[in-house]
């Protein structure tokens, strides 16, 4: 592990294989190869770079992040097979990123029952990414779709403590109408105001919410 945060730590990434080597590494690999594995682990760090980037905002220190992600990339050259239809960066950006999304709800669930709808990052236009942000990007599993379906009648049962604005806000943001999920910056153009007020009534209304489900529990 330490060997592979040595090239993280400074940046230095060597190229990603092409599609020949990185096909040959794969086949090696499939014999027992370890060399083979460190070479594709070493080739595709920055997958792990480029993703914990999306989680620098959630509160964990970004050398956990790190090396929470490289054990996602590690599993996923493990657990990789040439019989998927898929180049190995996709598959392992799915892995590191299943990986950090595991440990952050095991350390908020330490805490406190985590939500889907807890903020964990932010984008690269400064939205704020919650884990179902994250887990929309992907198929989720149907443990994943039960929580959802729980969290958001959850949502649409307590919306009577906010104002319209709120309501509004939250039912876009989060789909709650059964229509797609729309960003901050959306909301922002469809409502004429900036991006960071969407943010402060979405904030707000969260609180509501929260203090209201707690309430009746």
């Amino acid at each position: 592990m330490g060997f592979f945060l040595g090239y993280l730590h400074n940046s230095v990434f060597p190229p990603l294989l092409t599609e020949e080597e990185e096909a040959a590494n794969l086949r090696a690999l499939a014999t027992g190869s370890e060399e083979a594995k460190r070479i594709l682990i070493i080739h595709n760090l920055r997958l792990v770079a480029h993703i914990c980037k999306k989680f620098e905002t959630s509160g964990i220190d970004r050398d956990d992040l790190i090396s929470i992600g490289i054990i996602g990339l590690i599993k996923g050259v493990n657990t990789f097979s040439l019989d998927r239809n898929t180049r190995l960066a996709t598959y392992a950006a799915r892995c590191i990123e299943n990986e950090i999304l595991m440990y952050l709800r095991s350390i908020r669930n330490q805490k406190t029952e985590v939500s889907l709808y807890d903020p964990v990052g932010v984008d690269k236009e400064g939205n704020e990414v919650t884990l179902i942000d994250i887990l929309g990007s992907r198929e989720m599993s149907a443990e994943e779709k039960v929580e959802l379906d729980e969290e958001t009648k959850l949502l649409r049962d307590h919306l009577y403590v906010l104002d319209d604005k709120e309501s509004f806000v939250l039912r876009l943001r989060y789909g709650l109408d059964n229509t797609p999920r729309k960003t901050q910056r959306e909301i922002a153009r469809q409502l004429g105001i900036s991006r960071s007020y969407v943010s402060r009534i979405e904030k707000k209304a969260v609180q509501k919410l929260t203090k209201a489900i707690e309430a009746h529990k």
